[in-house]
């Protein structure tokens, strides 16, 4: 999502990114679309040892038992992930979390649900994290609804590991005199459900005058979002900045969007772990804090053109 001092704040499960151009590899295809089925994949996660991994012992020994940690993720948000041509996950999450596993001694297998049931899906421990561009919020942290104000869970704690904004996006050569957030009122637009561009639209819809209130059109993952602008059936689109920049370098070969305007509301990314798993997340704090110190993160992000929303350590609990 992009605007000046907005962001991502609701029940949504968002994914912001830093200021600056995403230099993303042409060769990487726009594929895969995620769906609520199970549907596990180990990624791009080989099976570790603990044989070597110096903070395996930092991990709950439930977890050590089974050698698997189990990732929620909405397996359709290029680049950050994916399903590349021959179906494995792939993106940025996935690389980060070989990286994570090789440290504690563990595999990270992803399972793909849709972005809106993650945090359901950890409350009843169908996964172990949730790790899909997940935007901090103290709204998520809480457990409060963000459309209601009120509580509806336990929440979650996140461990912060990249940073990121929201924008809009257009067909190519055709804005719709869409620059801004305002420029949106009396236009239609697609998100993807639950999300903080959701949550941005509906906050700027409600400044709008009578009659030209925002259009919303939510659907269960972004590349639907992306074939309705596609189609002529929207005026623009909003996502997180690194998922908008791909699409806009990789649909119709470049032909098929544009970045209208700046990305606003920069926050962080969070791998999602319930409340009271406290081990867990410090485990996973200290490997991701031993590959940003190694240099293994900081080539995961080159690989992705993503570097400009690295962080210098982990955090926990970050969002504001």
């Amino acid at each position: 999502m992009t605007a000046s001092s907005t962001r991502r704040t609701t029940a949504a499960y968002s994914r912001p990114a830093a200021v600056g151009a995403i230099a993303v590899a042409g060769a990487l295809l726009l594929a895969g679309c995620g769906d609520q089925t199970e549907n596990s994949d180990s990624g791009s996660s080989d099976t570790q040892s603990a044989v070597g991994a110096p903070l395996a012992e930092k991990l709950p020994q439930s977890i050590r038992d089974k050698g698997v940690i189990k990732v929620g993720s909405d397996i359709a948000y290029a680049p950050v992930e994916f399903k590349d041509d021959s179906g494995k996950t792939a993106g940025i999450d996935p690389d980060l979390a070989d990286a994570l596993g090789k440290q504690l001694g563990v595999r990270f297998e992803f399972e793909n649900g849709t972005f809106d049931t993650l945090i359901t899906g950890l409350r009843s421990k169908r996964y172990d994290i949730a790790m899909s561009a997940m935007t901090d919020t103290k709204d998520r942290q809480e457990g409060i609804d963000a459309d209601t104000g009120k509580k509806v869970g336990e929440g979650v704690d996140f461990v912060d590991y990249f940073t990121a904004g929201v924008s809009i996006y257009t067909k190519k050569g055709d804005d719709r005199g869409i620059k801004t957030w305002s420029d949106l009122c009396g236009k239609k637009l697609v998100v993807q459900r639950g999300t903080v561009s959701e949550d941005l639209a509906k906050a700027e819809s409600a400044k709008c005058p009578a009659g030209k209130k925002i259009s919303m059109q939510p659907f269960d993952n972004d590349q639907q979002a992306q074939t309705r602008l596609r189609a002529g059936g929207a005026d623009a689109g909003s996502s997180d900045f690194p998922v908008a920049a791909y699409a806009v370098k990789t649909s119709g070969g470049g032909n098929d969007f544009q970045l209208v305007g700046e990305q606003v509301e920069a926050a962080p990314y969070g791998i999602a772990v319930g409340k009271g798993n406290t081990q867990l997340r410090d485990a996973l704090k200290a490997a991701l804090d031993a590959v940003i110190a190694n240099g293994e993160y900081k080539k995961i992000l080159d690989k992705w053109g993503v570097a400009e929303g690295a962080v210098t350590e982990g955090t926990i609990n970050g969002g504001k």
